[in-house]
């Protein structure tokens, strides 16, 4: 078997399960870290306890590795929110963001300016579709603009945002913000051309809650305060009876100390993407949203996302009329899924399989059959 079929394996939940935007359950292989780490640190050696520990550098090379940068420019984090928080936080100048982001970049930017007496002034824009495309971004754009925040994928539309045309009608002088909680490890992207990256593991990594990370370049790092840097933030160890200003690398950008457990199981959920690879993990869940995609136009439901592979990631957003009843018989047919509003949010992961691929064009079928 190849280190793919290998990866594919570990999914090992039911059929029915089409929620990996909202959750990811958690891998054979991360479950196992789990049980093996809290026993280490049940001990209380300091020998086990070390072991333990080199997970922090671990995971940090994994997931700078996956990022295409160095590892020195990422830190852990408890959230991708908090990573956000240290972007904006630490950030003046006006910053451009889609007032249809995720709740983690509006509330956080809102909050930041708010607190920042005039220096931070959000530039908010309605593109159409909700797609934060290049051209509306550089109808945005101005001298005053510093900055730009973006989801790298939609959470509503599964709109995939063009990095690299973005970096472009930027320049090189403004900062690339990217909140990629629905890419990371499953899009083969260039992630190097933001100069924040934030992610989290819970959801496609499968590494649940506690699992953030985030980077920051050397232009980040230059025009970012760190404003929220802790004792974790300094070089040198813990400081005593003495308070040095934050660390130049992206270590600032760190409270304090980060969950022992948690970090371990990043650092294997880096560890089976990075082997698995990156492009055969998105080419499998490209082919899965084909299907999706198939199904949906075949019962005559209207999709929001994107047909183009290059403009979509694993989410697809159904607009059926009557999406209550798409719930209902979604919940009914053992199809775990989203819906909010008028949409009904569906989302493939690598591991998906056909039976679950069947089980919703059933469930679609007798919503249409019923004429709902």
């Amino acid at each position: 078997m190849s280190a793919f079929d290998d990866y594919l394996a570990t999914f090992d939940g039911d059929p029915g399960y089409l929620d990996w935007a909202a959750f990811g359950p958690i891998s054979q292989a991360v479950r196992a870290e789990v049980f093996a780490d809290a026993d280490l640190l049940g001990s209380g050696r300091p020998s086990s306890r070390k072991l333990v520990a080199e997970r922090l550098d671990e995971a940090r090379a994994l997931a700078a590795e996956l990022l295409g940068v160095a590892a020195d420019t990422v830190t852990l984090q408890p959230s991708s929110s908090h990573g956000l928080m240290h972007a904006l936080f630490g950030l003046t100048g006006t910053v451009v963001a889609s007032t249809a982001e995720f709740a983690s970049v509006t509330m956080t930017l809102e909050r930041a300016a708010q607190l920042s007496g005039g220096d931070l002034v959000p530039r908010w824009i309605t593109p159409e579709d909700r797609f934060v495309s290049v051209d509306a971004v550089a109808e945005a754009l101005d001298d005053d603009v510093t900055a730009l925040v973006v989801s790298h994928v939609d959470f509503r539309t599964g709109y995939r945002a063009d990095l690299a045309g973005l970096r472009e009608v930027l320049g090189p002088d403004r900062l690339l913000i990217v909140d990629a909680v629905q890419s990371f490890g499953v899009i083969d992207d260039d992630y190097a051309a933001a100069d924040v990256v934030v992610g989290h593991g819970y959801k496609w990594l499968r590494a649940a809650r506690g699992t953030g990370f985030a980077s920051f370049s050397a232009l980040a790092r230059e025009r970012i305060a760190p404003v929220l840097s802790g004792l974790a933030g300094v070089d040198g160890g813990l400081p005593i009876d003495e308070r040095p200003s934050p660390a130049a690398s992206a270590r600032a950008f760190v409270v304090s100390g980060a969950d022992q457990l948690a970090v371990a199981r990043l650092a294997i959920a880096l560890r089976d993407v990075r082997d698995a690879g990156v492009g055969a993990i998105d080419e499998a869940i490209s082919g899965r949203v084909d299907v999706i995609l198939e199904i949906a136009e075949r019962h005559g439901i209207p999709v929001l996302t994107p047909r183009e592979r290059e403009r979509r990631g694993g989410i697809v957003a159904l607009a059926p009329e009557a999406p209550a009843a798409v719930s209902a018989a979604l919940t009914n047919a053992g199809v775990v899924a989203t819906t909010r509003g008028a949409t009904v949010r569906v989302a493939a992961h690598a591991g998906t399989t056909d039976d679950t691929l069947r089980m919703l064009d059933d469930a679609l079928g007798t919503v249409v059959g019923a004429g709902a």
